[in-house]
Formats: structure tokens, sequence, C-alpha cells
């Protein structure tokens, strides 16, 4: 029966709500509300993301999707998560703070739900553009704050942080900055100069407000390290001697002319001589007192680690009789790595590791979805050093949109070039964005450490 004048809304539109390709829509929809609001609110992300787990799930083929959990890419944030909550059972914590603990390792099951969807989804380039549209107008609102502190959106803000913090921030304006790399040269390549050089001025002005305005000292850290990884996999070495030399120029420069720069590397010495000679909490003294101390409740329970939110319990008991920098107490010690190894021990850091690396293995391979998420990954990696940002709710949320959708759209990839080869048929259960259609390849590439399971 046709939906006419006789027919009732709600028959009319039932169709659509039985139409995965409807809710895959909407998942996409709200995908690129999440790239949106990552940047300016926390509340906003949490409901955007609730939202995008229950509309991706009529879009599920069961069968499939177990498969795709089978993956070591799926594997191991799920085991990652299940580590935490198996471990709040030989925690000497009290029930409330373990249980709070298991929290920030729970995005961490968005991972593999990413991947499935946008393996069938062509508008993963979607949310790529909304995280760089709403991180270019963070930064012209930066500038606006710098100029007037009291135009910005929270009480007691930071000089040129109009919300959240200055690390958040520049872990964003680092990532777009690099990131837009790989699109200028294939612009560049392909003889279109004008968007080229719109690009570059819009990286240009990212870098710009770090140098003049604000940045973390985990972001100058790391992001030579990013820009390294793109010159090495996507330039010519007579290229990435002539660009090294051109970065040290404009690097001095920079810092000649950025009382900024200046401030912020002056830091790492005072910093560092007021914590080791006058016993001052200052932010690199504190740091080196959470590892040092981290370091020895790691030897004393190597193999399973204290249990889930055990780290506070811990250093309240170092600090006993303590003054000073070795007084200070904390729940998280500011290194991955050794967040995991105090609660999980070994059995942690090796899942965590095994992590990264399957996912830099996904990355392999050339296009933007590659570099993208081989890029988020690097980061996360690197960043971790100096905190625990796969657990850090902004941080861990861009490692899960980052990771997640350029992880899918590798897949997407990876399936259509398998399917393009003799005997390689696919399921004709999935879907895409122009509706029902095929979408996963019973093989996918080895190489990719993709689908151990796919025979």
């Amino acid at each position: 029966m046709s939906a006419d004048a006789t027919t009732s809304p709600a028959a009319a539109t039932l169709p659509a709500w039985r139409d995965p390709a409807a809710w895959a829509k909407t998942a996409d929809i709200l995908a690129v509300l999440i790239a949106l609001s990552l940047p300016w609110s926390t509340s906003l992300v949490g409901i955007f993301g609730v939202a995008w787990v229950i509309t991706v799930v009529p879009t599920l083929d069961p069968r499939m999707f177990v498969v795709s959990l089978q993956r070591p890419i799926s594997v191991l944030p799920i085991t990652l998560f299940g580590l935490a909550l198996l471990g709040t059972l030989w925690s000497d914590a009290p029930w409330g703070a373990r249980l709070y603990a298991v929290g920030p390792s729970a995005k961490l099951l968005v991972l593999p739900v990413m991947f499935y969807h946008y393996e069938r989804s062509a508008r993963g380039i979607w949310v790529f553009a909304a995280f760089l549209v709403s991180c270019a107008l963070l930064m012209a609102m930066s500038w606006i704050v710098a100029l007037d502190p009291a135009l910005a959106l929270k009480a007691g803000a930071s000089y040129g942080v109009p919300v959240k913090n200055y690390i958040d921030q520049s872990q964003e304006f680092a990532l777009c900055a690099v990131a837009l790399a790989y699109p200028v040269i294939t612009l560049l390549r392909a003889k279109k100069i004008l968007l080229a050089v719109l690009l570059v001025a819009l990286s240009l002005s990212f870098i710009v407000n770090m140098m003049f305005v604000i940045v973390s000292r985990t972001a100058m850290v790391t992001m030579p390290i990013m820009l390294a990884v793109f010159a090495l996999l996507h330039l010519k070495w007579r290229s990435v001697v002539a660009i090294t030399g051109l970065l040290a120029v404009l690097a001095g420069l920079a810092w000649a002319t950025s009382p900024q720069l200046r401030r912020i590397g002056g830091t790492f010495l005072s910093d560092y001589q007021l914590y080791q000679e006058q016993n001052i909490p200052t932010s690199i003294g504190q740091r080196l007192e959470y590892w040092k101390k981290s370091l020895a409740f790691f030897t004393e329970a190597p193999v399973f680690g204290h249990g889930t939110g055990s780290t506070r319990a811990l250093f309240e008991q170092a600090a006993v009789g303590q003054t000073g920098a070795h007084a200070e107490i904390i729940g998280n010690p500011h290194n991955q790595t050794l967040n995991v190894a105090v609660q999980w021990g070994v059995i942690g850091i090796v899942v965590l590791y095994a992590m990264w690396l399957v996912h830099l293995l996904l990355f392999r391979g050339d296009g933007l979805a590659a570099w993208i998420g081989l890029l988020v990954v690097v980061q996360n990696i690197f960043t971790s050093l100096f905190n625990s940002h796969i657990f850090d709710f902004h941080e861990g949320w861009m490692y899960v949109l980052g990771a997640g959708v350029a992880g899918g759209m590798m897949l997407k990839t990876s399936s259509r070039e398998a399917a393009s080869g003799p005997g390689n048929r696919l399921n004709p259960g999935g879907w895409h964005a122009g509706g029902r259609s095929s979408a996963f390849s019973r093989r996918l590439n080895p190489e990719m450490l993709c689908d151990r399971s796919a025979k």
C-alpha cells in the first residue's frame, strides 16, 4: 500500500525507521556533532556519543559485527577495558574509587563500533572536516580572548583559552596543523595551488596561535616528532633536508620573536631546579615525583598491579611524613604507561602497547585516512609520555574518534581491494551511504592485521 492521503503519518514513516541506511545517516550526523563539540564541551560529547551508539545499533548485522569484534584492533581496546573492570577484584581501594577508575577506559568500547560503522559508511570525511572547522573557530576565539579575557566562555580562563584548558587546545591545534600537510602536498602535486595555499594559511594560523598566544610543553615536544613522521613517509630525502633546514631557520625566528615560546621553554630548566634544589612542587618536578613513586609502586606488584583505582591511596601512603613536592598526592601519574602499570602491572602494559601497535599497523599505506589515523595514534603515544591521554576525556575521545573513523575508512578500502580479486565474494547483508549493499569482505589484507578470523 502506498503512502497516500489515507495512510496514517506513523505508517508512512515506519519504513524509514526500519531502514539501516536511514539510521546510518543519522549516526553519521551525530558523529559530526561529536567532532564539532569536542573542542568546546565535554557534556555535549558525552550526550552525542551515547546517542551515536544508540543509532548505530539498528544498523548492525549481528553475525558480521561479531566477526568484526574478533579483529585485534577491536579485541585489544575491549581487553583493556575488561582488565580495568577485572582489576577491581584485587584492588584495596574503596569500591566507589574502583568503579570511578573504570570509567576512563569505557570510551575504548566505542572504538570497535566506530571501525564497524565507518567500514560501511562513505561519510567519514565529514567528521574530519567538522573537527577542523570547529578547531578553526576555536582558534579565532582564542585570539579574541587573548585581546579581551572577559569574553572567555568560562570563569577564570587562562590567557587565550576560551574553553577547557591550554593542554587540550594545544593538542587540537597541533593535530590540525600537521594533519593539513598531507592534503597540501596532494593539492600541490595536482597543481591546485590556490586551495593548497588556503590550507597552508590555515595550518600556519594554528602554529602562529601556539607561538604567540598559548602552547603546552607537551605540544612543543611532540609536534616536531609528528612533522618528522610526515617528512619520512611522504617526502623525498632531498626535500626532507631542505625542509628541515627551513624549519630550523623558522624555529629560530619564532624563538627570537615569541616571548611566549621563550617563557615556556625557559620553564623546563627552572622548574627542574626548583624541584631538585628546593623541593618546590613545580610542573616538571611534580611529574618527576609522580614517575619515581609510580615506578616504586610498580615494582611492588609487577605482574597484576595493585588493582583498579589504587593509585591515589598509594600516593597518600607515600606522602606520610613528607613535605613540598614529595608530599604531592595524585590519582593519575601523568604517564600512560605508569598509569596502567601501577594498576594492572605488566599485563596492562602488554595490552596497551599491543593496542597501539596494531592501530599503527592499521594505518600503513597512502591516503588521507591513513595519514590522519597514523597521526592520531603517533600523537597519542608520544603525548602519553607526559600525560595519561588514553584515559583523559578530551584526548581519549580524540583518539577514539580519529582512529575509529580513519580505521573504518581503511577497512573499507581494504575490503574493496580484496573484493576486486578473484574468489572474494562480498556479503550482501551490509550497507553504505547510498542504501543497502555489500560492505564487508570475507577476506581482508592480512598485512593490516585487521581480521585474523577471516579465511
